[in-house]
């Protein structure tokens, strides 16, 4: 783990989910009697120190923030099974476990679709929402196909393993996900990601990546949300388009949607400053 912000507390707290006991680490600032705001990072390549190293320390000085290391990521436990169900029914356990009765949620690629999920199933619970460049908005992507076939390829774990675990091929791959990623950022990345990260994306992209398309789609429910949210998307994303988003706004009834332009998946990263400008705004 890097140096923390000034006014940032790392905490660990133990939660239940069905029959597991899981042992997280957070980070916490701020002070409020609001609703705190709770981030929500995303799969792989990322950690509560990665996508919310300035975010958390920015929304901290209005609002008490907090922002797991999801299982399998950070300086989390890992869990038994790595699915969007079990991702959401952690941020439950956790949110009990923190005594937090109501919150704001933003959560960014799997972490807006966990985001996303919870509060369709627990809207009283939610105050308001961010999706950034958020998985769960759409059925289908080019990559799938052959990011389904390549996760059943004999070997492929460990050479995930080994790739996460390769600062060049890390820094390799940020450049392909992000538009000139600082070098700040892609130290940050390298110095969080561990073994047990190889492991999570893995299971969670086999159960994700079908061979008839993405399994976790809000498209047919998201006319069902009364939540305040705002959606923002990354110009360049290659991962999920931001058409998505786009859509996703014309959907949900009380929604806004901000483009970033030259960037790509991590608008937190790549242009904190205006991202902490627009969420703090909107919060």
């Amino acid at each position: 783990m890097g140096e923390l912000k000034a006014g940032v507390e790392s905490q660990r707290i133990e939660i239940g989910v069905e029959d597991e006991s899981i042992d997280l680490r957070y980070l916490t600032a701020g002070e409020s009697d609001d609703p705190p705001v709770v981030l929500l990072h995303g799969i792989g390549l990322d950690a509560a120190s990665v996508s919310w190293k300035h975010t958390l320390p920015h929304l901290a000085r209005e609002r008490r923030v907090v922002a797991p290391d999801l299982p399998g990521h950070g300086e989390s436990d890992g869990m038994g099974d790595y699915t969007n169900e079990s991702y959401i029914d952690v941020l439950d356990g956790f949110l009990g476990a923190l005594s937090i009765e109501r919150a704001s949620l933003v959560g960014i690629s799997m972490g807006g679709a966990v985001a996303l999920g919870h509060a369709l199933d627990d809207q009283e619970r939610t105050e308001r929402l961010v999706l950034v460049d958020s998985y769960g908005l759409g059925r289908d992507a080019p990559w799938r196909p052959g990011g389904a076939a390549l996760l059943n390829t004999p070997g492929f774990d460990g050479w995930l393993g080994a790739g996460l675990l390769n600062p060049a091929l890390v820094a390799s791959s940020l450049a392909g996900l992000t538009v000139n990623p600082p070098s700040e950022f892609v130290a940050d990345v390298q110095r969080a990601v561990g073994p047990t990260a190889a492991g999570a994306l893995g299971a969670w992209q086999r159960d994700e990546f079908r061979a008839c398309g993405l399994r976790t789609c809000y498209l047919d429910r998201l006319d069902e949300l009364d939540v305040p949210t705002l959606l923002i998307h990354g110009h360049e994303d290659p991962i999920f388009p931001i058409a998505w988003s786009e859509r996703a706004a014309e959907r949900i009834p009380d929604s806004e949607f901000v483009a970033f332009e030259r960037c790509g998946h991590w608008p937190p990263r790549e242009h904190p400053e205006k991202f902490e400008r627009v969420v703090g705004d909107f919060l």
